[in-house]
């Protein structure tokens, strides 16, 4: 349950800082005071959309902290799971709102990713507002509420990985479906194109090599003169000219007479070296002249292999990508010419993820149409309290042909407020009021099955008035003898049932609005639902509400 709440420059919120406890806790004030407000930060909390348009006027940023206590084991276990054990009982979340539209999450003291966070807020709080009447008329969020109220879940997922499965069988099947003569004709392409390349049969490595040999045989006049001239410069020498290696021989003489004649001065070992370098390049030079040949014919058959290398470029920019480009299509020739057997493997495939399929979805279905007579039976007793007694609530099943994610079956609530009246879709029969009781007899239910530890409405009551809107808050009330309950009503006769009722007040300070929340008195409390019954002398809407207090206090009892 949430045991605290702190919330701060949120909206007209400029400080507010709760402690709740079990039971039944209402919130109530003017229209526009800001209730609705305080459910918003806690939709924050919990991993709602936050912008910064939330954050109070002139303020840089807006927080929300928030504490609850007495989790479910599943939750705990979740959360021991993400690596955020609770600390002494108590999971602390913060949410923080920067201008700059930065948001910061943190469970634990410790900063996480938003969606990572938002994983672990999942199944904290259930928040039901007048948003969620609208879901009620839409068909395809039935079969969800079903599975939700009879604790269904885990079949689900595991019908939707049977479906999954199936229908990856026939997507594959439908691959392969294609004409005898449409395989034939990609089957020509493929031999072709292999073909191809398998004549011109590309070596990696080949293409540099080839380039590299063809720019030397380009230039092998002027090389063959570059490198004749440099071993006459340092080997042969020339007519007039010593060669480098015998001015090196003379000046290495003169150094080693210099280095007998002054000790000091010694640097043979600096000239031999340099001696014996120029002696290997002159044996190296010469050795490339030696060999370096010219083979009349070569250029032109360099230059035509690359020309037969570039006509693969329409399968890969380089040879590597030509040859993966080859045995991607030797594989797919495999499959074509082999199609009959995949066809055969995929009828094996189908009929076994078809099986896997129908024995879950069974189960499923069966568990379905028990819940779903659970519920009827059980929405009556929560609907007569109601005022409904004389309503009829089916759910109905249309059968799914193949197989697919969600079950055998799609589902839609059936609905009569009027003896005499046959059940007829929610969307054309309920009204508003009905709407509302119909909601909260579904979450009375699920209050009885879901591990949520904290229920949240938000005018509840919209659209019912008279003597029912009295059976809401006793419906509020049992809920709240199992979870805690969170109540924004604009009702007396609701508010009334409240064990912690707080006041949303909307005050001006200076130049600045501001929303206040206050814990309520006994004498301020007194004043509040008299106010809310409003109309009438002051002293007759004070012993109403005093009479609203005495009987509420004796039902809950």
């Amino acid at each position: 349950m949430l045991a605290e709440l702190h919330v701060e420059n949120f909206g007209l919120m400029e400080a507010v800082r709760l402690q709740f406890g079990s039971g039944l806790t209402v919130f109530t004030g003017e229209t526009g005071a800001g209730k609705s407000m305080l459910i918003d930060a806690l939709g924050v909390l919990l991993g709602g959309r936050a912008s910064a348009e939330l954050i109070r006027h002139g303020e840089v940023q807006a927080r929300i902290e928030g504490v609850f206590e007495e989790l479910a084991p599943e939750g705990l276990r979740r959360l021991e799971e993400a690596g955020y054990p609770v600390e002494e009982g108590q999971l602390f979340l913060y949410r923080e709102i920067k201008a700059s539209g930065k948001n910061i999450c943190r469970v634990q003291g410790r900063t996480i990713p938003l969606t990572l966070y938002r994983s672990v807020c999942e199944g904290l709080v259930d928040i039901h507002g007048q948003i969620e009447h609208l879901s009620l008329f839409r068909p395809e969020t039935h079969r969800d509420l079903l599975d939700a109220l009879g604790g269904l879940q885990d079949n689900v997922v595991v019908v939707n990985q049977a479906a999954k499965a199936y229908q990856a069988v026939i997507r594959k099947e439908r691959e392969l479906s294609i004409s005898g003569e449409e395989r034939q004709k990609r089957e020509e392409i493929l031999r072709y194109q292999i073909e191809e390349i398998d004549d011109i049969n590309p070596i990696l490595g080949e293409e540099g090599e080839l380039t590299q040999e063809k720019k030397r045989l380009s230039n092998a006049e002027r090389i063959t003169s570059l490198i004749s001239e440099a071993y006459v410069a340092l080997y042969e020498g020339s007519a007039g000219k010593l060669a480098v290696f015998d001015l090196l021989g003379q000046t290495r003489k003169a150094l080693q007479e210099l280095a007998r004649l002054d000790e000091e001065f010694n640097v043979v070992e600096q000239i031999e070296s340099i001696y014996y370098a120029v002696e290997d390049m002159a044996d190296q030079v010469r050795v490339y002249k030696d060999n370096f040949e010219f083979e009349p014919g070569r250029l032109d058959s360099i230059e035509e292999r690359l020309i037969q290398l570039n006509r693969l470029r329409k399968y890969g920019v380089s040879v590597e990508e030509i040859l993966d480009k080859r045995t991607g299509m030797l594989q797919e020739l495999e499959q074509i010419t082999h199609v009959q057997e995949q066809f055969e493997t995929i009828h094996k495939e189908k009929k076994t993820t078809r099986q896997a399929y129908e024995t879950a979805a069974g189960l499923l279905s069966q568990k379905r149409f028990e819940n779903a007579e659970r519920i009827e039976k059980g929405l009556l007793l929560e609907l007569a309290d109601l005022s409904l007694e004389r309503s009829r609530f089916e759910v109905r099943f249309t059968p799914n042909m193949e197989p697919t994610t969600g079950g055998a079956e799609d589902v839609e609530f059936y609905f009569s407020a009027n003896l005499g009246e046959p059940p007829k879709p929610l969307a054309k029969v309920a009204s508003g009021g009905e709407m509302s009781r119909l909601m909260l007899a579904l979450k009375s239910l699920l209050a009885k099955v879901e591990s949520v530890g904290t229920f949240i409405f938000d005018e509840v009551d919209s659209g019912v008035g008279g003597r029912t809107i009295h059976k809401v808050g006793e419906k509020l009330a049992k809920i709240a003898q199992d979870k805690q309950v969170f109540c924004i009503t604009h009702a007396a006769q609701v508010a009334a049932f409240a064990e912690v009722h707080y006041g949303i007040v909307k005050e001006v300070d200076g130049e600045r609005t501001r929303t206040r929340v206050e814990l309520l008195s006994e004498s301020k409390r007194l004043e509040e639902l008299a106010r809310m019954l409003g109309g009438g002398e002051v002293e007759v809407t004070r012993i109403h509400a005093q009479e609203l207090l005495r009987s509420s206090r004796f039902q809950i009892i």
